[in-house]
This record gives C-alpha cells, sequence and structure tokens, in this order.
C-alpha cells in the first residue's frame, strides 16, 4: 500500500480494508519513499502488517513479500486487534 495515493489516503484506506470482513485477513505492507518519523508506527497502528520504505532493495524485496505472505497465511487472525507485532523493514540490504 502506497501511503501517498491521490484522493485518498494509503493508511485511511488500509484502515476501510481492513475492517471489511472480506479483507481483513489480506497482507497489507506500507510502502513509501517519503519516510518519517513515526510513519512505521502509524502504518502498523492502521492496520498494515509491515512497513517498507523506499529505496527497495530489489535482491530482497521479493523474500521480504513472500515473509509478509507466508505469515498473515499462518495466522488465523490477521488483521484482527491483538494480532502479533509486525515488522518494519527499511527496503534495503541487510
Amino acid at each position: 500500500m502506497d501511503i501517498q495515493l491521490p484522493g485518498i489516503d494509503g493508511l485511511e484506506l488500509t484502515r476501510r480494508l481492513k475492517q471489511d470482513p472480506k479483507y481483513e485477513k489480506v497482507a497489507i505492507v506500507a510502502l513509501t519513499a517519503y519516510a518519517m518519523k513515526g510513519d512505521a508506527e502509524k502504518a502498523l497502528a492502521a492496520g498494515c502488517d509491515g512497513y517498507i520504505s523506499k529505496p527497495v532493495d530489489t535482491r530482497t524485496f521479493s523474500g521480504v513479500i513472500e515473509g509478509y505472505l507466508q505469515r498473515a497465511a499462518r495466522s488465523p487472525a490477521a488483521g484482527a486487534p491483538g494480532r502479533k507485532s509486525p515488522r518494519k523493514h527499511s527496503g534495503r540490504a541487510q
């Protein structure tokens, strides 16, 4: 989910999606080039399952996304209150 969407804030869209039973279990990872202090926390509080800041390391990006998808698949309550804390990822190789 891009945080800077035209017309609607990506975090607001995430909140709306997570409130809809049809989409509450969909893994949503925030992605932004405008990373500011506190943005990761705001994204996670909005219901995002993770946070990646740009620039993205294309060598590790698919693995990071795969990790979020695997966690979401294992978690029957993904997107529900009280779920395990999501991870923050810088998008760069570690």
